[in-house]
């Protein structure tokens, strides 16, 4: 990983789970993609980084997954998965999770979006929705704490087929809109206050500790809405509820975003919409 000279007061680790393909979607199309993209990560302050290193060994002991070079949500049995999620859920942070329901988007085609962003523009998209909750907490803390922002950290899972230069390119995108009052889909915005795009890196799961407890926030919630999954299950995200985000006290929405947010476009299942009503969503 890159070294780091410029201060920054939080760091934001970032994972997902599910994929990103828009063209062949589960269950209408068996051998499709996945029927959610989930964009999942915690949120914790920098004097905390070195000490996740720690987190993951201590739990990994814990819970007697130590073979291997890295812990990986999906590998656990499920008391194993309960264990995961406890241990996070008593860590000094904050979970962010972005739920995307893709049969909504079976087949979409966004052309103005793809020439800003490439082929991912929709991954990057549901990247936006949690970097702006994460920087919306980070610049609003650091006026209380510091009276000025404070730098954020960022730090994703590096996954082969995104180029991730795209996505910032895309936030630059966002930053210049906003400063010339142009943003689309304007409801919330990134807080570019806090972000520092040389503090972004893209690392492999392996060699960072941070991204491995990001992997049970973003694989805990996608097992609770992936209901087509032999390993659907509520309980394991439920579990993370006291590190949850909130905005004026709620859940929903914040720590916990579903897109599209409009519920006259969603079909969801009672079985999918049990996650989202457990943390607030009335609506559906």
């Amino acid at each position: 990983m890159p070294s780091v000279s410029e201060p920054y007061e939080y760091i934001l680790y970032i994972d997902e789970a599910g994929d990103d393909g828009l063209a062949r979607i589960k269950p209408v199309d068996p051998n499709g993609a996945s029927e959610w993209l989930v964009i999942g990560g915690f949120l914790t302050r920098s004097n905390y980084e070195a000490k996740a290193v720690d987190w993951v060994k201590d739990l990994r002991v814990q819970i007697d997954a130590t073979q291997g070079p890295a812990l990986h949500y999906r590998k656990l049995s499920p008391t194993k998965k309960d264990a995961a999620c406890l241990y996070l859920a008593g860590l000094p942070v904050k979970a962010f999770v972005v739920c995307s329901h893709k049969l909504n988007m079976k087949g979409h085609q966004n052309s103005r979006a793809a020439i800003r962003n490439g082929k991912q523009w929709f991954y990057n998209y549901c990247v936006r929705l949690l970097m702006e909750r994460a920087t919306e907490m980070c610049l609003k803390d650091s006026l209380k704490h510091f009276q000025r922002p404070r730098s954020l950290r960022v730090i994703f899972s590096k996954r082969g087929g995104h180029s991730y230069p795209q996505t910032k390119a895309y936030w630059e995108i966002l930053k210049r809109q906003s400063a010339g009052g142009t943003t689309l889909l304007n409801k919330r915005e990134i807080r570019h206050q806090v972000l520092r795009f040389n503090l972004v890196d893209y690392v492999p799961h392996e060699q960072n500790a941070g991204l491995q407890l990001a992997d049970i926030v973003a694989s805990a919630f996608f097992q609770s809405i992936e209901t087509s999954s032999q390993r659907w299950e509520t309980r394991h995200a439920k579990l993370l509820e006291p590190i949850m985000a909130k905005e004026r006290n709620v859940v929903a929405d914040f720590g916990l975003a579903l897109q599209p947010t409009n519920p006259n476009e969603l079909k969801l299942s009672d079985d999918q919409k049990a996650i989202f009503k457990h943390f607030g969503y009335t609506t559906l």
